[in-house]
């Protein structure tokens, strides 16, 4: 059986390593004996039908300040090597994220791609939630400044975001009549903004929600700090152990079986009080956190479904 992987990421010397779900995956794998290699998404490409990389085999290490090392010089290699390869880079979501998951399609059926790279492509974050509207707040995507003053007008109080954005980026609030930084993120102008109505119950925190393979395996709640509307682990959020609350059993029994149709192994959903916001298919963190509150190791339900999944022994 073939025990090589390979994990698409961004720059492994920049990771944040207190949050990184790929790094518990990666090392993970190694306890079970698989060779790891690491690539920087820039360093993918396909030459004469077939899909290549340069990277390194790496090691893992349970370290802060050291926590991993090259195995070799960068090289070259066929990536149909591998058995399993893991699409984790961070977004935005741009024509640059997109070509990779182009590339990745043209692999062979007998390298599997965690997450799907044609589910991946076609199921945006922020976007994907809609095939679930009667979870979602009021909810508007749009280029059109007037369209999101005329929502303010209707809902009051409202959250607006890049559409392609993450880790809390360009998230503003904006109430009392007045847009708030919306005509300063000229960087977003040219790209659709999400809006959506505010939903005050943030106090009690954002629940990340994991699932593997379409079945829930854990939650975190995220908690802004004081003053803050942004709970995302990157932007200063803080982990709180939570049960299954508001609508979360029946939001997670909706979206379980899509899911899984999707082929999107690893998927981490956000719901704020009964609300679905988003539902992650990128690069999912939380792993850490979950594991850290509840005493478990999210890393070995993972590989132990996916191992099983694929039917590797």
């Amino acid at each position: 059986m073939n025990k090589k992987i390979a994990i698409q990421m961004d720059d492994i010397k920049l990771i944040d390593y207190a949050f990184d779900s790929s790094f518990m995956i990666g090392l993970e794998s190694q306890k079970r004996n698989y060779e790891l290699f690491y690539y920087h998404p820039n360093d993918l490409f396909i030459d004469s039908g077939i899909v290549k990389a340069r990277g390194y085999y790496i090691e893992l290490f349970e370290q802060d300040d050291n926590y991993f090392k090259f195995l070799s010089e960068k090289i070259e290699i066929n990536l149909d090597e591998f058995k399993f390869i893991f699409l984790r880079q961070d977004p935005p979501f741009n024509m640059h994220y997109i070509t990779s998951t182009y590339l990745l399609d043209c692999l062979p059926d007998s390298t599997v791609v965690i997450n799907n790279p044609t589910s991946v492509r076609n199921c945006t974050e922020k976007i994907l939630p809609f095939k679930f509207k009667e979870f979602m707040p009021p909810t508007l995507i749009t280029q059109n400044i007037k369209d999101i003053e005329n929502f303010l007008n209707i809902h009051k109080d409202v959250i607006t975001k890049p559409l392609y954005g993450n880790g809390g980026e360009g998230i503003n609030r904006s109430h009392n009549g007045s847009l708030v930084g919306i005509e300063t993120a000229s960087e977003y102008l040219d790209m659709p903004i999400i809006a959506q109505k505010y939903i005050p119950e943030i106090n009690e925190g954002d629940r990340r929600i994991i699932f593997f393979d379409g079945e829930y395996v854990g939650s975190v709640a995220r908690i802004p700090i004081d003053g803050s509307i942004k709970a995302n682990f990157h932007a200063g959020g803080i982990a709180q152990k939570t049960d299954l609350v508001f609508r979360d059993s029946e939001i997670i029994q909706a979206l379980g079986a899509e899911l899984k149709e999707l082929d999107l192994f690893f998927v981490g959903i956000d719901i704020i009080g009964n609300f679905l916001t988003e539902i992650n298919v990128t690069s999912p963190t939380g792993i850490k956190q979950i594991n850290q509150l509840n005493n478990v190791k999210l890393e070995e339900v993972f590989w132990d479904k996916l191992e099983a999944k694929y039917k590797i022994v």
